[in-house]
């Protein structure tokens, strides 16, 4: 896996995987070559990041180490960000700092 700037940018973990996991952060615009294809990441990507590998529609089955981890309820081109944003467990429910700060009976009602 070779990448059009140089150093490993985005990994394949198995072949039925649709989603690359980025091993460094990159800009939006940056192109990058995995298995021979192209990508040009859409928005900037986080380390850590899943991107996808094709265009995604909503429904996909999001697939990481050839096994399903949740569906997409919002499509994704080719070099997008998949994430919270965009993808939803179909296994456990998902939570963001934020919605466990507003789930917290025991906050007050100012937020802190």
């Amino acid at each position: 896996m070779t990448s059009l700037a140089g150093p490993l940018q985005l990994l394949l973990l198995h072949p039925a995987d649709n989603v690359l996991i980025s091993v460094q952060n990159l800009c939006a615009g940056t192109k990058v070559e995995v298995e021979g294809l192209c990508y040009q990441m859409v928005e900037p990507i986080p380390v850590g990041y899943k991107v996808a590998r094709f265009d995604l529609s909503v429904g996909t089955k999001i697939m990481r180490y050839g096994v399903p981890i949740g569906s997409l309820f919002h499509p994704v081109k080719a070099g997008g960000l998949v994430h919270l944003h965009n993808l939803q467990s179909d296994y456990l429910a998902s939570h963001t700092r934020q919605s466990v700060i507003q789930q917290n009976p025991y906050r007050s009602n100012s937020g802190e």
